[in-house]
């Protein structure tokens, strides 16, 4: 290139063609940089929207504990207490930032109720995932926010005896239950026996008992047994408490023979629900009896 006064400024065909290349280059450079920094916004946005979605829908927020409880309600044809039980809890549970989610282990078999049963399979689906679980009657809402759900270093009976509105002896652990999870399978979880309502909660007390575990209940609570707890239980709702076979002298023996190794179940589906803001999983569960060892599954067979 030669420059000279009064004259225009020539530029030789090499210094025209390089000049070219240079703006081909600039044009194509900024063209993948934008288009990498869009596909880039796009995916971010996509990933968080999916990862909201599947929170609301599935699992509570997480929260600032390291812990995480699954709420285990054994289940049958209880639809008017869930309504009023699920908003509550993940109410309660939310306001003590508990990391939580609540699983309905809906029993859907002809065989009669298994609260045990229906525990070790709750369990059994959750504890890749969680660290403890709450054994909750649907029935039963706590009122005091003293009482803590926060993850126990041993087994943690929230519904004491000297606070449940209806049992009171001091070998009770039924209601709600805190255990973490190397202590439920250390006892193998809940017998497998009780078909029925009743007594499930007292073998379960032999077996932590049985293992050197110590069972805390809460202290200096402020509340009594007129006030800590909300039993929503109908009065017009009929317990099962039929006994058949020899059923009444082998459920009041220790079982050292069942439990969470050989719970024998199919899970049918499982469904994701919102009541009122409280996310929810439904289990729906077919247990099975071994008519040989439990005929009292069922009553009506003659």
């Amino acid at each position: 290139m030669r420059h000279t006064r009064g004259k225009p400024i020539c530029f030789s065909f090499n210094t025209f063609l390089v000049l070219v290349v240079f703006v081909i280059l600039m044009f194509f450079t900024t063209v993948y940089l934008s288009y990498r920094l869009l596909i880039k916004e796009q995916c971010n946005y996509s990933s968080y929207d999916i990862t909201r979605y599947q929170i609301a829908q599935t699992r509570t927020s997480r929260l600032t504990s390291k812990h995480r409880l699954a709420v285990i309600v054994p289940f049958r044809n209880r639809f008017e207490e869930l309504l009023q039980f699920a908003p509550y809890m993940h109410k309660f549970l939310t306001n003590q930032r508990v990391d939580h989610h609540i699983f309905l282990i809906n029993q859907m078999d002809l065989f009669r109720f298994n609260r045990a049963s229906l525990i070790n399979v709750g369990f059994l689906y959750t504890r890749q995932e969680f660290d403890y679980i709450a054994m909750h009657d649907v029935d039963l809402l706590p009122l005091n926010n003293e009482l803590r759900y926060d993850y126990p270093s041993q087994p943690f009976h929230i519904a004491a005896p000297e606070l449940h509105p209806r049992y009171h002896y001091q070998k009770f652990i039924g209601g709600i239950l805190l255990i973490n999870r190397e202590h439920y399978e250390l006892v193998n979880g809940l017998s497998n026996r009780y078909w029925g309502w009743g007594l499930e909660d007292d073998e379960f007390y032999v077996r932590i008992k049985n293992a050197h575990l110590n069972i805390t209940r809460p202290n200096n609570i402020s509340t009594n047994v007129t006030n800590t707890f909300r039993h929503i239980h109908g009065k017009n709702r009929k317990r099962d408490t039929t006994k058949c076979y020899n059923q009444r002298e082998s459920t009041r023996k220790r079982d050292r023979q069942t439990g969470l190794h050989d719970v024998r179940y199919k899970i049918i589906s499982s469904n994701n629900l919102v009541i009122d803001d409280a996310p929810l999983t439904v289990v729906n569960v077919q247990l099975f009896c071994d008519r040989n060892s439990t005929p009292w599954c069922d009553c009506d067979v003659k």
